[in-house]
């Protein structure tokens, strides 16, 4: 378990305070009652601490601060006096029936658990408001970085599809549509603009289920295949549960693209490119031919851009697998409801 800096302070004034109670009590003769009592306090205060830190921990999980602020408070501070209650109480009972002839008495219980009451709520809840505040500014600063990021991302996928020669091949090819066939120039029309609408909508979206992905794909792949013919293959393989979770935009185009910028295409050795999810992941798989001559500022850009955003929404990692016959990238599908 890692400790901030913070929590070390912490941990350092809490030994500091014990050792020098025991050395206080040493340097008096204090009897050996007063020892067992220090000892019992100090058991008793680090069991509590222990349990509100793994009660911080599974709900850090369960109930984010940011997305469940008023649910994660009432519940923290519920279960936490609970906790806390019940580690006094047994450590009472055994106290007493183990160094004292005296068994519990029942208004001395409801004393303690008064008392117990009246300084444990508000000190539980200095510590959320730190914890919250801590929590809130930090997730203030991801997101600026995260906003960084896909802004940058957005603007090299825009960059691209702006591109002079990209421009300029898609509208050519509109073009002997048009003089060739009517029907198919308005369709490839109309997935054109359809592309470049969901390019310049995506910079307003940080995630996009993953339906919406696939609808802008096919869109996209429309293009590519009247422009490389049987040259590029697609298939597809998605589970129907898995349409309804995220993945952040652009994220299976920019994958497509760089599998068509690195590899050989021609006739004889078309580009087979399949998309497959599976167990909470989505995976694009290419037929391994790359280029002799690898493109400038290439390189991982793409990939290390995808798994930075990734890094935003989940602990689940970006995977890249090179084989001899094959390149296959997996990257997590998200579900919203546990960010």
């Amino acid at each position: 378990m890692k400790f901030s800096r913070g929590q070390i302070i912490q941990n350092s004034i809490a030994i500091s305070l014990v050792v020098g109670v025991f050395v206080f009590l040493y340097a008096t003769s204090a009897p050996r009652e007063l020892y067992l009592t220090a000892g019992l306090i100090v058991a008793v205060l680090l069991l509590i601490l222990l349990a509100n830190r793994a009660l911080t921990i599974s709900l850090d999980r369960k109930l984010p601060w940011l997305t469940h602020g008023n649910k994660r408070f009432y519940s923290q501070l519920g279960i936490g006096v609970l906790v806390s209650l019940v580690i006094i109480n047994i450590s009472y009972f055994l106290f007493k029936i183990t160094l004292t002839e005296d068994p519990p008495v029942g208004s001395q219980i409801a004393t303690i658990n008064a008392l117990s009451i009246l300084i444990l709520l508000p000190i539980i809840s200095i510590n959320f408001g730190i914890q919250f505040l801590k929590r809130w500014k930090n997730a203030q600063l991801a997101s600026e970085e995260f906003q960084k990021e896909s802004i940058k991302a957005e603007l090299n996928t825009l960059k691209n599809h702006l591109d002079p020669h990209f421009l300029f091949n898609n509208l050519n090819i509109l073009s002997s549509l048009i003089s060739k066939d009517q029907k198919q120039s308005q369709a490839y029309l109309e997935k054109f603009a359809e592309v470049y609408r969901i390019i310049l909508q995506s910079n307003s979206e940080e995630l996009v289920e993953l339906k919406q992905e696939l609808s802008f794909i096919s869109a996209y792949m429309y293009l590519l295949e009247i422009r490389f013919e049987d040259t590029i293959q697609l298939s597809m393989a998605i589970d129907k549960k898995d349409e309804a979770l995220y993945l952040p935009p652009l994220t299976l185009q920019m994958l497509i693209e760089n599998a068509i910028k690195h590899n050989t295409i021609s006739e004889l050795r078309p580009l087979k490119i399949h998309v497959e999810s599976q167990k909470g992941y989505i995976s694009v798989k290419n037929n391994l031919q790359e280029k002799k001559v690898e493109l400038p500022n290439s390189g991982q850009t793409g990939l290390e851009n995808i798994k930075r955003r990734y890094s935003y929404f989940t602990s689940k990692q970006v995977e890249v697998i090179k084989n001899p016959n094959s390149f296959i990238v997996r990257v997590p599908l998200i579900n919203i409801s546990e960010i």
